[in-house]
């Protein structure tokens, strides 16, 4: 008997020491499978408990829209300045130093700095001003269930790629139809458009102005295909003059506007032309005259005379070049207040209460007062904007309950 109890005590222990090392490395499992969670992922899961929401911001400091990404830098130092210096509940930390990343207005890049982001542990990302570069971040926000803030990128694709994703500008559906809109306001006839075939913004535009553009009887007599490579439109602007269109509309950004509005005057086009919110910031030196009767849809007018407005012009213009204050600037500008905002509502600083508290938010800023719908997309006020001895001046504002 007594060698039986001290086999079954060995047997015992042998035992217990087997179920041991078993928790041991059930822990160690447990452990590593916890480390393997992003950066983004523990900020959402985690509970904050500080009253910071730390934001990262991406948007273009490089390249032919580099005057996008000074508007972003100087508009997101301003409002994080103001913020902070408030009596507000909640105070924001811009991470990477108080610096905008820069996507280059890559989709590539754009991917390399929303990564880069990830060590510093956002509670939202801000970004970016571009639809190309933010639908494949939006794309990984979803996966991480972090919230994604757009600004400019007007493509309505990228609110549909997840319940985290929403943006503080109109869509290009919305867009299009706005610019039919005021074309038979203007009493057009015949419309022509030239567009760039490789560009998802342009052909959303293009789109949209096409449907609704025919649903208010005006006739398209031409449309002309280029690429956002092309430096010349002559061929087009000759094509588009002998339709005897009497409105021009060209959906594509700054870098080639001057390009395209010279060479349709100079191929004798005389009616209107008209762009996108694409056209903001585009340089009209030498070409004052050519700019005469051209006009393009934006997201706010620094005339617009609201008190959020003027407060946000006046001290941008008192801290920073004038240059730099286009809508890209007043975009981030309220993208940073609405995330101070979406803590009050959603009761905290961190992912997902920033989430549920941006979810059907009304908000009045720089840009007007909307409500994100269910797609996280405000319906807003479009601005029609007009040229003046070169000179971008207001000419009227569209309400959304109008059309």
């Amino acid at each position: 008997m007594k060698k039986r109890k001290i086999v079954s005590v060995i047997v015992c222990m042998s035992m217990i020491g087997t179920m041991l090392v078993g928790c041991q490395k059930k822990e160690e499992t447990t452990s590593t499978q916890t480390s393997e969670a992003t950066p983004y992922e523990a900020a959402a899961t985690t509970e904050k408990k500080d009253n910071v929401i730390r934001i990262g911001v991406i948007s273009s400091l490089t390249g032919g829209s580099a005057i996008y990404g000074e508007g972003a830098q100087n508009s997101i130092t301003m409002a994080a300045e103001e913020i902070n210096g408030s009596d507000s509940p909640y105070k924001v930390e811009i991470v990477n130093g108080g610096k905008v990343v820069d996507d280059a207005g890559d989709s590539k890049q754009a991917v390399n700095a929303y990564n880069s982001l990830e060590s510093q542990k956002p509670d939202a990302v801000v970004g970016a001003f571009f639809s190309s570069v933010t639908l494949p971040m939006a794309e990984i926000a979803k996966d991480q269930k972090m919230l994604l803030l757009a600004t400019g990128a007007t493509n309505y694709k990228v609110t549909k790629v997840g319940p985290t994703i929403f943006r503080d500008c109109f869509i290009d559906p919305y867009q299009g139809k706005m610019a039919a809109s005021f074309a038979k306001e203007q009493g057009v006839k015949k419309a022509a458009i030239i567009y760039a075939k490789d560009d998802d913004y342009s052909n959303g535009l293009k789109d949209a102005f096409v449907e609704n553009a025919k649903a208010a009887g005006i006739e398209i007599a031409y449309t002309g295909e280029c690429t956002t490579k092309d430096t010349d439109f002559s061929a087009q602007a000759s094509q588009a003059v002998a339709s005897g269109a009497d409105f021009l509309f060209y959906p594509c950004f700054l870098d080639t506007v001057p390009l395209l509005v010279q060479q349709a005057r100079d191929a004798g086009y005389e009616g209107v032309i008209m762009g996108g919110d694409g056209w903001d910031g585009a340089d009209t030196t030498g070409l004052e005259s050519y700019f005469e009767k051209c006009y393009f849809t934006n997201h706010y007018s620094s005339e617009d005379t609201a008190p959020a407005v003027q407060k946000f012009v006046t001290k941008y213009k008192e801290k920073y070049s004038e240059k730099s204050l286009n809508a890209c600037a007043a975009l981030y500008y309220d993208a940073i207040y609405m995330l101070v905002e979406a803590a009050k509502n959603g009761g905290g600083s961190d992912t997902a209460s920033l989430v549920k508290g941006m979810t059907g938010m009304k908000f009045t800023g720089v840009g007007g007062t909307f409500t994100l719908d269910k797609n996280g997309d405000p319906a807003k006020s479009v601005v029609v904007n007009t040229y003046e001895k070169g000179k971008v001046k207001w000419f009227k504002t569209l309400q959304p309950e109008a059309n």
